[in-house]
């Protein structure tokens, strides 16, 4: 923790950590780094974090805040001691070569300051940390030249380790992983007890301001009031790129989308009037703001999906389950969520299944999975089977079904499996039980799912 004016600010660990320390230590100012990710995720925190542990001084500009004459200084960059100079004096810091950084925070905010990345990465005095909401970056980027000088990361909200050792936990994750690797059970008490604190990440989720206030007050009706906050948030950014309120209806829509069991993404009336062509620019900017992600439908079943997947397409997910447990009860307050109760108590019933699948999909992303899933009709009845996801792995592919419930049902999978069994490698069904073999099918427990 650290104290800011006078609160207690938590500081969370976070993996991305590692990456910035192995870029500042090989790249030696060779780049910058650009910290990419949704608003509200930690990025400002992670990079003044980083500073303070690992230069001797840092000058943080935050360009939402900044004062005109920072913003003037990046008009003319021709005299690199002159704008060092003003910003010590600006910021009373003294910058030291190669043992200082400067951050520029919201970056979005002054696209000039980004273009000189290139001419100060080459001076090679100082470090260069850049961070922002990419959903107006690409607004305000259009008439600069974009530096190739970049090293880029992607901060995702917390992912379920970076859950627990936020709760003091640093040892269950590490014990999964062995238990995972030799695939031996947990016993069905030990599965029931981990299975609560799973369901306690589904509902608050990763965003770090959301896990902070559940720390502080234990109270989940308190962590549901920042969700809506940070959904307000995104909601606000939609509208500066979208002033129709298009995007936040397809954002909006995202819950009953797949709650309808469809094999795609419908557009239907979140569509209002606009052409698919407009509707597909409008997810390709919530997808580059991080705020979703997308598993595109792969029409051919093999190790390169990337060469087969249909970009018209798709299903989409919320980028954090803690957020889309609450955007699926938007019109409820919380005293009123069947959800929350239900995830509480698991009391699942089978047609919220989905938001296990928003977990699953937000765990394989964070491991660094691009998605993707397939259907194909099937032989004996005039339904579509589905598949919820393939991964690709050694030159093979591993299918992955989602079960909320009912497990021992998955004609779908069965079928897959049988018409593509020379391509398939490991066949998971990911539940909500221990971890169990049965007739070539892996059955794991949904909180060992970024170990696949």
């Amino acid at each position: 923790m650290r104290k800011n004016f006078g609160c207690i600010v938590m500081i969370f660990k976070r993996k991305l950590y590692q990456k910035l320390l192995l870029w500042k230590n090989e790249r030696e100012g060779k780049t910058a780094v650009l910290i990419e990710g949704p608003r509200r995720v930690g990025k400002s925190t992670l990079a003044e974090i980083f500073a303070q542990n690992e230069y001797e001084s840092y000058i943080k500009i935050d360009f939402s805040i900044a004062p005109r004459e920072v913003h003037q200084l990046f008009d003319d960059i021709s005299n690199l001691d002159h704008l060092f100079m003003r910003l010590q004096f600006i910021y009373q810091v003294e910058l030291k070569p190669r043992k200082s950084v400067i951050i520029f925070d919201e970056v979005q905010k002054q696209p000039l300051a980004r273009q000189a990345i290139k001419h100060l990465v080459k001076d090679r005095r100082y470090d260069y940390i850049e961070t922002g909401s990419l959903i107006s970056i690409k607004k305000n980027v259009k008439d600069i030249l974009i530096p190739s000088e970049e090293t880029r990361y992607f901060l995702h909200p917390m992912d379920y380790e970076e859950f627990r050792w936020a709760l003091g936990d640093t040892t269950t994750i590490a014990l999964l992983r062995q238990a995972y690797d030799s695939m031996t059970p947990l016993t069905d008490a030990l599965n029931r007890r981990l299975m609560r604190d799973f369901r306690l990440y589904m509902l608050v989720g990763g965003m770090p301001q959301a896990v902070e206030e559940y720390l502080e007050s234990n109270n989940l009706s308190k962590v549901d009031e920042v969700k809506r906050e940070i959904l307000e948030l995104y909601h606000a950014d939609f509208k500066k790129i979208d002033s129709t309120g298009r995007t936040s209806m397809l954002f909006d829509a995202i819950p009953a989308q797949l709650t309808s069991n469809a094999s795609r993404y419908q557009f239907g009336a979140a569509k209002q009037g606009m052409s698919v062509s407009q509707s597909m620019e409008k997810i390709a900017e919530m997808v580059e703001s991080g705020t979703v992600s997308i598993a595109y439908h792969a029409n051919d079943p093999s190790a390169g999906f990337a060469m087969h997947k249909d970009l018209e397409r798709f299903k989409m997910y919320l980028c954090d389950t803690g957020l889309f447990t609450t955007l699926a009860f938007w019109d409820k307050s919380f005293t009123d969520n069947i959800l929350y109760n239900k995830l509480l108590n698991d009391k699942m019933s089978a047609d919220m299944g989905y938001v296990y699948e928003n977990i699953v999909a937000q765990m394989l992303v964070a491991a660094g999975n691009e998605l993707f899933y397939y259907t194909f009709p099937s032989e004996t009845s005039h339904h579509n089977h589905e598949i919820d996801f393939l991964l690709s792995r050694e030159g093979k592919i591993c299918p992955v079904e989602v079960k909320s419930s009912s497990y021992k049902r998955h004609a779908s999978f069965d079928e897959f499996c049988r018409k593509f069994s020379s391509r398939i490698s490991h066949k998971y069904i990911v539940y909500t039980k221990d971890v169990r073999r049965e007739q070539g099918l892996l059955y794991l427990p949904v909180y060992m799912t970024p170990f696949l």
